[in-house]
């Protein structure tokens, strides 16, 4: 299968909600069993805090910080990012073309526990 970045790119932002008032950011490119792939590219503020299940970021474009709970993490384009499920995330001091791909597995809470 392929998923072309300027097609998912194109159909961004979705409508704002209570939670990103600016837009959504993120689309959905594929999902198989416990397994999703979107492409996220925030503007302006980056809203999300956890999610339930493992999750590897593929920075495709842009540079950054990830915070990770108090830890900082910079980034720039090619990074590969882990965040455990469940542990409180986000984007800081990002450019204006960051562009990463992420992608979900594994059950919730994650595939083992975290320090």
């Amino acid at each position: 299968m392929k998923f072309a970045l300027t097609d998912l790119l194109s159909k961004l932002p979705l409508p704002a909600t209570k939670v990103w008032p600016e837009g959504v950011w993120d689309v959905e490119a594929f999902a198989h069993g416990s397994m999703s792939m979107i492409v996220f590219a925030p503007r302006g503020k980056d809203y999300q805090t956890s999610h339930a299940q493992d999750e590897i970021y593929i920075v495709h474009r842009g540079h950054g910080v990830l915070l990770v709970g108090e830890e900082r993490f910079p980034f720039v384009a090619g990074d590969a990012l882990f965040v455990p499920a469940n542990v409180v995330h986000r984007f800081v001091e990002f450019s204006e073309d960051f562009v990463t791909w992420a992608v979900f597995w594994g059950p919730a809470g994650g595939e083992s526990p975290h320090a």
